[in-house]
């Protein structure tokens, strides 16, 4: 039996009278269509501060883009390609400077890197792509499935960002916010895989100290807005004894008895109660009364700002977002902690930070990073390398790759169509390569050079397979670059972008 990674089924929502309005979008091919992910600069900056706030938490937070497996009756490798056209190339820009290497896994291009974005069902996911030329430098390739929600929403992604080189929250060359995404017609109103590619505009990336940390005072911490955090810094006692002597400094002293406190019941000689906060399910599990693990008192709901709210990781009720008035709550739950407390003291200051975006335009997503070339009609059974950052299991729950850096495949393509008439799969090319859920979107590159480390998108990871029917994924497949690819490019290439914020002196 063999299987295949697939989305779940449902229509894709027809945008073409979308892209009629905005600026600067050529709309005259029918092959093309085209959608905004950030119409306005604003709307960018917003999703800009939703990835970087929290030391860039969402991006930690978000997890390959895959879907679940499922059989397929019938894949079949039969028959060849036919170009509708002539072969043709767009060269690349930016080639970094050559370098004489013995390895191949040690060059990997500044061009690749992870997408970013939100699904509709609002969890966070990440596919691969790659920055590729264009006439305002300002494009990304990458698989149309992770610019579409094809899981039955019938609508774009929201969030939509690019990070070239990223690694654990680090940004290296700039944060670049999708702005136009250019899609086959096919791709997007009728979930033709074999048009499952993307050409993504962006604005200009935006870099500099994305997280900067300034301590403050303790009414400067209460008057900021955004993301802030307080820290406890132990002190030697005399500092405590002056401190508390003066009402400006007192409320940030504490004394904390050391020595390890003894768990017990109520009724144990001097045993005293605290409250510890748990989850609702926990509190509403505990007994009533006097007793360790008991209710302490009733849940306290608090109103907290949009930043604080969606920061909180404890264990308390977030709800489900904002009441009808814009208001954010949280709601607390607690049970009794009994103990006999500990005999030594230390003492603590509590200190003050706040979080903010020190940022400045760090240009053109192809001045910083370069783009790779592009190509379409190119014969098959060729070599291609490809990058991606692979992270799901495979079928059998083995799960060989992090997800933390990126990796590569090099071989020849089949030389015959892969066809999948359950996915309306015709002419997919295919290669060898034992990734997994990640590498989605990966593009990959025809004549690709060690030296330059540059090369021709001539495809991008769209579907994985597994041709032995042993669950684990072998091949995966990319449609076919054709004159009707080229021209949903040429439409993208040829827009221009813009920034987000003015550029630094």
């Amino acid at each position: 039996m063999k299987r295949i990674l697939l989305p779940a089924g449902g229509a894709i929502l027809a945008t073409g009278l979308l892209a009629a309005g905005l600026a600067g979008t050529a709309q005259a091919d029918p092959d093309v269509d085209a959608a905004a992910l950030a119409a306005s600069e604003q709307k960018a900056a917003e999703i800009l501060d939703f990835w970087t706030k929290s030391d860039s938490q969402a991006m930690r937070k978000a997890t390959a883009y895959y879907w679940d497996n499922k059989d397929v009756k019938k894949i079949v490798q039969k028959g060849g390609y036919v170009a509708d056209g002539k072969p043709g190339l767009k060269e690349p820009i930016g080639a970094e400077k050559k370098v004489t290497v013995k390895s191949q896994n040690v060059n990997l291009p500044k061009s690749i890197g992870k997408v970013f974005f939100e699904g509709r069902d609002g969890n966070l996911y990440w596919c691969s792509g790659t920055s590729i030329q264009s006439q305002y430098r300002n494009l990304v390739a990458t698989a149309g499935h992770c610019v579409y929600d094809i899981a039955g929403n019938d609508e774009m992604v929201s969030r939509w960002v690019f990070v070239p080189g990223y690694y654990q929250g680090k940004a290296p060359w700039g944060i670049y916010v999708g702005k136009q995404a250019f899609t086959h017609y096919d791709f997007s109103n009728y979930e033709d895989f074999d048009r499952d590619y993307a050409f993504v505009t962006v604005y200009n990336g935006v870099g500099g100290v994305l997280n900067n940390t300034t301590k403050v005072t303790r009414d400067e911490y209460a008057a900021h807005k955004g993301a802030k955090y307080t820290k406890q810094a132990e002190v030697q006692k005399p500092e405590y004894d002056k401190a508390i002597l003066d009402p400006k400094t007192f409320p940030d002293y504490k004394s904390v008895d050391a020595t390890p406190e003894k768990i017990v019941g109520p009724d144990y000689p001097g045993a005293v109660v605290a409250q510890q906060e748990v989850s609702k399910a926990t509190y509403t599990g505990a007994g009533t009364g006097r007793g360790q693990g008991y209710k302490y008192g009733e849940p306290t709901t608090v109103t907290v700002d949009k930043a604080t709210w969606t920061s909180y990781d404890g264990p308390g009720d977030k709800g489900t977002g904002p009441d009808a008035a814009g208001n954010y709550f949280i709601t607390h739950y607690y049970t009794q902690k009994w103990f006999v407390p500990g005999t030594d003291t230390k003492y603590f200051r509590t200190d003050y930070f706040v979080v903010e975006h020190v940022i400045k335009d760090a240009g053109r997503l192809g001045d910083n990073v370069g783009g790779q070339g592009f190509a379409w009609n190119q014969p098959t059974g060729k070599y291609v390398r490809t990058f991606g950052y692979p992270y799901a299991k495979h079928p059998d729950g083995s799960k060989p790759y992090s997800g933390v850096t990126p990796k590569w495949c090099y071989g020849k393509t089949g030389a015959k169509a892969t066809k999948v008439p359950s996915l309306k799969i015709e002419e997919h090319i295919s290669l060898k390569c034992a990734v997994t859920g990640g590498y989605n979107g990966a593009p990959w590159l025809v004549k690709y050079s060690n030296a330059k480390r540059m090369g021709y998108v001539n495809g991008v990871t769209s579907v994985l397979y597994d041709t032995d029917g042993n669950d684990r994924w072998d091949y995966m497949s990319s449609p076919y670059f054709d004159g009707e690819t080229n021209s949903v490019y040429a439409a993208a290439a040829a827009v221009w972008s813009g920034s987000i914020i003015p550029k630094a002196d």
